[in-house]
């Protein structure tokens, strides 16, 4: 019986050295000797005993038996052999009573190498079964700026918190992310007040190389041991389903990343109660997401309106809205408009729609949605009460609750406000008021006295690093001596928006850079582009977002059948719709304070913008370091993901341990330098 299972695992054994062969690949072992160089690895550290996932080991500490297996650790020595015989036994046994001895490991990369138990290891991944029991010795490599050697890094810490070995990411901050996701379920997760100390012992100190002179591991444990046992069940059924989908084809993404997604849009506690089939289920719903994260969060920009192009059969199946039928629009605020200047200004522009649609549409607004559970709560009673059709979330907090929502009820069009958001379920839309920002500076610069211009920014996430930038550019293109004062108003330490601006004038700051729009609740002249002066607030400038024309453009282009047209066109990637001058979606207000001369600069300024000839970032621009970012302008991607300051910028970029805890939800999710929090 044992000698017919060989033959089987011989064969898979065959087949995958040949598949090697073919490719070009090494078709046995990898041997961890001929993989590392001594010199790169700073210390050995024992782990001890531990159990370890089959998945992980990869290979063999030296070369000895590695031409006896395929890199599938299937065997490929003839039935007839002393090998074959050993083999056939460990199969045995492990049908009678189960493999119990532990093999010895080298871990390196959290991938395991075989020094001791090479068939133990085959004979299980035969069976598939899930674990062995190891004594592992980890070789930490020198931390450098490879992402693999940082994310290893962080999953060595995460491991040092969990005890926690199964799982693996392809992006940095993932293991904190999952630390996050876990801890915050009320349920089947939560965290453990006072982490507890323990270290890992293995029998008689040995290494895996038996000298035992490796260093011993501490670990500080922060989860209870039933919530690894319902992280690790979890896992092992979604890693079940996953490959069954054909997860195990996509070359970009691990079980991990799929995973860590999942739980992230689900929640681990409805992940941990799902059974096999609820998951199976669950994870069709939103393969389209796993094929995102598989294209490296690939998005395409629509930085213009698409060309209006009629789609006939679209029209055909769904008739155009009109007054016996309108189109149903709802918008989603996380708070009433009032107290936001921000989301005042998307209810101008819902009332923009309102005029130009008249009765072809109906909208709808939602004023209460302040957590995710209050968002997702209202879009379902719009879609399955109100019949909504087309829902815009306006702000970046809202993503999560819109993604869930969008897979929920894939016919409803879910758009959501925010800057690179990679989500093929929704879309996004956001305005280059950077472009506006830039002409904004230009003010500033030619108008200060001191050379000394102040910035007060909110939140540190996508978008916000661009209209700084931008505004500083602005300012040095005119006055090559002009400083732009960065403060933020979202830190904790933080007393009042009031300090900031007698620590502006203190400093001999003579204009400001404020929010774009009133806030109408709390009517102030500090908004816009202002002069300060020791009597009174002197508005100069205002760079404004015009979202009725960018929400007018998007329903036109829904109620002309270009919707599906553009998904077609993009290729089924998320797309996000970022417009600026040149759609008319962002502008510039000029005072009449404003000297004659500067408005004629800005105003031929803005008509270059407008007819795409003038591009912010063009040319040469330098960081804060005094390093060239680039000779010849910034791409439309490095625009976006932009997490630097130019030279003439005079502050820093907050982590997000110094963000008070409104600021810290949001850069979470969007935000250009989250940093790490213990």
């Amino acid at each position: 019986m044992s000698i017919e299972l060989y033959e089987k695992a011989r064969k898979l054994g065959t087949k995958d050295y040949k598949a090697s062969i073919s490719k070009g690949r090494y078709p046995y072992l990898p041997v961890l000797d001929d993989i590392i160089d001594k010199d790169f690895i700073v210390s050995d550290v024992n782990l001890g005993l531990v159990d370890i996932p089959l998945d992980r080991v990869v290979g063999t500490g030296s070369a000895g038996r590695t031409q006896a297996f395929a890199s599938n650790f299937m065997p490929l020595m003839e039935r007839n052999t002393e090998f074959a015989s050993k083999w056939s036994a460990l199969c045995d046994a492990h049908i009678n009573e189960g493999i119990r001895d532990a093999i010895k490991v080298y871990e390196y990369m959290n991938y395991y190498y075989v020094v001791e138990g090479n068939k133990r290891v085959s004979v299980l991944k035969f069976y598939d079964a899930d674990s062995i029991p190891a004594f592992v010795t980890r070789k930490i490599p020198k931390l450098t700026d490879d992402e693999e050697v940082k994310i290893y890094y962080e999953f060595m810490d995460f491991n040092r918190k969990t005890g926690v070995n199964f799982i693996w990411f392809t992006h940095e901050g993932s293991f904190k992310r999952l630390i996050d996701a876990v801890s915050s379920a009320p349920k089947h997760g939560g965290r453990l007040d006072e982490a507890s100390v323990t270290s890992e012992v293995s029998s008689a100190g040995d290494s895996a190389d038996g000298t035992g002179s490796a260093i011993r591991q501490d670990y500080s444990k922060i989860w209870s041991d039933d919530t690894i046992l319902e992280l690790k069940a979890a896992y092992r059924r979604f890693a079940r389903s996953f490959k069954k989908k054909g997860g195990e084809h996509l070359e970009n993404i691990t079980t991990g990343d799929a995973f860590l997604a999942f739980i992230e849009l689900e929640g681990f506690d409805a992940v941990s109660d799902m059974s096999l089939d609820e998951m199976q289920e669950a994870i069709t719903s939103m393969w389209q997401e796993f094929l995102v994260i598989n294209e490296q969060y690939m998005v395409n920009l629509s930085l213009d309106p698409p060309e209006e192009k009629k789609n006939v059969i679209s029209q055909l199946l769904t008739p155009k809205p009109s007054s016996s039928k309108p189109l149903k629009v709802a918008f989603i605020y996380d708070r009433d408009p009032v107290q936001s200047d921000w989301l005042y200004s998307h209810e101008l522009g819902r009332n923009h729609i309102k005029e130009v649609f008249g009765d072809r549409i109906n909208t709808l607004k939602i004023t209460t949605a302040a957590t995710e559970e209050d968002a997702i709560s209202a879009i379902e009673e719009l879609i399955e009460n109100e019949k909504v059709e087309v829902i815009f979330t306006t702000t970046t907090r809202l993503v999560d609750a819109s993604l869930k929502c969008a897979i929920k009820y894939p016919d409803v069009k879910i758009l959501n406000c925010s800057l690179n958001t990679s989500h093929r379920y929704i879309r996004t839309y956001y305005a280059r008021v950077y472009e506006a920002k830039f002409l904004s500076g230009m003010v500033a610069g030619s108008l200060t006295r001191t050379n000394k211009i102040g910035y007060l920014a909110d939140y540190p996430i996508f978008g916000i690093t661009a209209n700084i930038n931008a505004f500083a550019l602005g300012a040095k293109m005119v006055n090559p001596y002009a400083k732009v004062y960065l403060k933020w108003s979202t830190l904790k330490e933080t007393e009042s928006n009031e300090e900031i601006y007698r620590d502006f004038y203190n400093e001999g700051i003579d204009f400001v850079s404020d929010q774009d729009l009133i806030t109408p609740n709390k009517a102030s002249r500090r908004f816009g582009m202002y002069q300060v002066t020791d009597q009174s607030i002197v508005n100069m400038s205002i760079a404004t977002y015009n979202w009725g024309i960018m929400y007018e453009r998007l329903i036109n282009m829904i109620m002309n059948g270009g919707w599906d047209s553009d998904s077609m066109d993009k290729e089924s990637k998320p797309i996000n719709y970022w417009w600026g001058f040149t759609a008319g979606v962002v502008d510039i207000i000029l005072s009449e304070k404003v000297p004659a001369g500067t408005r004629r600069l800005v105003d031929t300024m803005r008509e270059l913008m407008r007819e795409g000839r003038l591009h912010t970032f063009d040319g040469e621009v330098y960081s804060q370091a005094g390093e060239l970012v680039s000779d010849s302008g910034l791409d439309i991607e490095d625009i976006i993901k932009m997490n630097w300051l130019v030279e003439n910028v005079e502050g820093s970029i907050p982590e997000i341990q110094e963000l008070d805890d409104k600021a810290k939800q949001i850069v979470e999710m969007k935000g250009v330098n989250k940093g790490t929090e213990e």
